[in-house]
């Protein structure tokens, strides 16, 4: 698996050097600046007698430190690495989050369904968008924008009623973590196929609903 601390690359005519211990705020602002992602930040994590809690207050708290911070999140999402700077310098360790819907939808599998699948699509020679993995044991691949609105009649075009599969897609709404946000004490979020000049143009839906019907028919 691809480290977080991996190069991401700009544009086919330079290539940012890998930077080890970068942070949220520079992070941020590249995916921002370099991938023209929407990003806005989310929770963090605050150290309460010894134990990393999610800054809402909610001890019981599904995704410590990796989930939006207000209800109007989605006009707080800013594509400017200006103001994504200004945010971040806010609070440095706020969680990277990147709504859906916009420049990138997300087909969301179970972690085991989803390497299946990845091996599954490089024997097909698919090409893919990027795919992050999180420590909820998820994977997000990363497809043109539409694919919400599209997966439920593409997934019974295979045969699969969409409620018999653990395949759900994240449009127009919904975001996703990206890396390195942590979720509590059970790790960072990871890049399972990282961000490259190559993969600038994301995939349909539709060129990847059938290794992924597959997988998460066989992870059942």
């Amino acid at each position: 698996m691809l480290s977080v601390e991996e190069t991401i690359v700009g544009t086919e005519a330079a290539q940012i050097p890998k930077q080890r211990g970068e942070s949220l705020l520079e992070t941020a602002v590249r995916y921002a600046e370099e991938r023209h992602w929407d990003v806005f930040p989310g929770t963090w994590l605050e150290a309460a007698e010894g134990v990393q809690r999610c800054s809402c207050g909610e001890v019981a708290c599904a995704a410590p430190g990796a989930h939006a911070a207000r209800p109007d999140w989605a006009s707080q999402a800013t594509g400017s690495a200006t103001v994504a700077r200004r945010m971040w310098q806010k609070q440095p360790t706020a969680s990277i989050l990147l709504p859906t819907g916009r420049t990138f939808d997300a087909l969301s599998v179970p972690e085991t369904a989803g390497f299946l699948a990845l091996a599954r699509m490089e024997r097909m020679e698919l090409t893919l968008g990027p795919v992050t993995l999180a420590p909820d044991r998820r994977m997000q691949f990363f497809v043109l924008p539409g694919a919400a609105v599209k997966l439920p009649e593409l997934v019974r075009r295979l045969g699969w009623s969409p409620a018999s599969l653990d395949l759900t897609a994240l449009g127009e709404g919904a975001y996703v973590p990206a890396p390195p946000t942590r979720y509590g004490s059970r790790g960072a979020v990871q890049w399972a196929c990282r961000p490259t000049a190559a993969n600038r143009w994301l995939p349909d839906a539709e060129e990847l609903i059938s290794a992924l019907a597959y997988a998460c028919g066989r992870d059942r």
